[in-house]
């Protein structure tokens, strides 16, 4: 997959119709994708003659739940949209759902506490700890990916992907995003898996939805992603970066919910010790030191900007 180029869009009406479709039985909609993902013999069960559906049937997965067919019949198609909590802890042991995806299943069926409004402001010990990172780039962002604030390094590091720190539009739709996300595939589906993880907050984010509308129609990449309801959080990842300005680096991210500001979370870049790689991030952090300004990147500074977020749960 490659993210969209100048003229290869959807035509908007359709697709902003089909996404407010899709929005009208979201947990059946998901439920479905993970039902599709698990064999009759991954789930311990024989599969007997000839299958027309992919995964298992609606009736495996309530045997397997412990419920009637009908009602998870009725569950899927949206016509039993108030559940109870030990009926979908029942249905996420059946779909085998990791955390994420449970959490995620549990906030669709309106099972979740909801969100409070909440400012995007760091207090003036996080942004310390941005500015203590002085071998690895650090930066914090809000549920859209959007980064609000980072040391020098790391808006080094992002400058080329800015976008105003809007990474995810760079990544789905400017043609050199995979010439600097060396592997491109593996970090598009990383991040629409977080993203749809930030979508199924309540209430939504507003920046969350308009982000996902805008990149569903503009970029089939993002859409053919974002259809297969594939969940699940930042966590660590190795990256390969190729960076204009300073060439290859080979990085370790970490993510980290924000406690003391819900709904952000930091992230952390860092190299090999000794390495090329980390080198390449000390000079990043020397040219933003020299050049501020150049970029137009958010680097920590003594006044944080205050914009709108929503707690996650």
């Amino acid at each position: 997959m490659q993210p969209v180029r100048d003229g290869e869009h959807r035509t908007e009406l359709t697709m902003s119709g089909a996404h407010t479709r899709a929005r009208d039985n979201e947990l059946g909609d998901f439920l479905r994708a993970q039902r599709a993902r698990i064999t009759p013999e991954a789930a311990g069960l024989r599969s007997v003659g000839s299958r027309r559906v992919t995964g298992l049937r609606r009736e495996e997965v309530a045997v397997l739940a412990g419920v009637s067919s009908d009602y998870y019949a009725r569950l899927e198609q949206g016509r039993e949209r108030a559940p109870s909590p030990q009926l979908m802890e029942a249905v996420a042991r059946a779909l085998q759902l990791g955390a994420d995806a449970r959490d995620h299943a549990f906030r669709l069926a309106r099972l979740a506490p909801t969100t409070r409004a909440t400012e995007e402001q760091l207090s003036p010990h996080l942004r310390q700890l941005l500015n203590s990172f002085s071998k690895a780039a650090a930066y914090v962002v809000n549920p859209a990916f959007r980064v609000i604030a980072a040391n020098e390094i790391a808006a080094g590091l992002i400058a080329p992907a800015h976008h105003d720190g809007k990474v995810l539009e760079y990544l789905f739709l400017d043609p050199t995003a995979p010439t600097y996300f060396v592997h491109w595939d593996d970090v598009a589906h990383a991040s629409v898996r977080g993203i749809r993880l930030s979508a199924g907050f309540s209430p939504p984010h507003p920046e969350v939805a308009a982000l996902v509308r805008r990149l569903y129609v503009r970029s089939p990449a993002f859409a053919a992603i974002w259809d297969a309801h594939e969940v699940a959080g930042l966590t660590t990842v190795h990256m390969h970066i190729r960076h204009p300005a300073v060439g290859d680096l080979e990085l370790s991210y970490q993510t980290f919910d924000v406690r003391e500001s819900p709904g952000l979370q930091l992230t952390v870049a860092s190299a090999a010790p000794g390495s090329p790689s980390e080198d390449a991030l000390a000079l990043l952090g020397t040219i933003e030191a020299t050049e501020r300004g150049g970029y137009g990147f958010p680097t920590v500074g003594p006044s944080p900007q205050v914009t709108r977020t929503q707690e996650s749960t």
